[in-house]
């Protein structure tokens, strides 16, 4: 079974950040996952999970608001890992085009009063929020883009090395 893209991450060496995951080519256009890093990995506490559902509903309500990039997006939403955000836009932008949208979008976590889309219709589980501590999660995440807007490492994934043995075996040397 072929390794997907987002394995060959070295995720020992991967600092918060945006950063492009993947860019597929669908027709005549392109869609571009990117990863939008909050913690690292295997190293920092995740991500509580009722302010990552918290900053889901928010930050996905900014983005399909935005008027410059609402008709680009078309996810956004939670990993696996609880480390970060995958967002999937239309087009194919480098990720620091990203950087004043996704800066832009955790600032505006501090104004917000409300969760949208938290009512019992709206909502799969509409009990887990956390709105106080998806604020400190945004802040500190927009604090450390504007500390390191020109650290080349908080847009540039680190590869792990991937070994091929003489019999097509895989292995990674990070």
């Amino acid at each position: 079974m072929e390794l997907i893209q987002s394995f060959s991450v070295d995720h020992n060496r991967i600092v918060p950040g945006i950063f492009t995951s993947r860019v597929d080519r669908l027709g005549d256009y392109s869609v571009t996952t990117y990863d939008i890093r909050l913690k690292r990995p295997n190293r920092e506490p995740v991500i509580d999970v009722a302010a990552m559902h918290s900053l889901e509903h928010i930050i996905a309500t900014y983005l399909r608001n935005d008027p410059e990039w609402k008709d680009e997006v078309i996810y956004w939403g939670p990993m696996g890992c609880l480390t970060g955000f995958y967002l999937i836009l239309k087009g194919n932008r480098g990720s620091r085009e990203l950087y004043s949208l996704i800066k832009n979008a955790f600032r505006s976590v501090e104004k917000v009063t409300e969760v949208p889309g938290t009512a019992p219709e709206n909502c799969g589980y509409y009990r887990m929020h956390n709105l106080d501590m998806a604020k400190w999660y945004a802040r500190e995440f927009a604090d450390y883009l504007e500390a390191n807007a020109d650290n080349d490492a908080v847009f540039e994934y680190p590869r792990a090395e991937r070994l091929v043995t003489d019999d097509g075996r895989h292995f990674f040397d990070s």
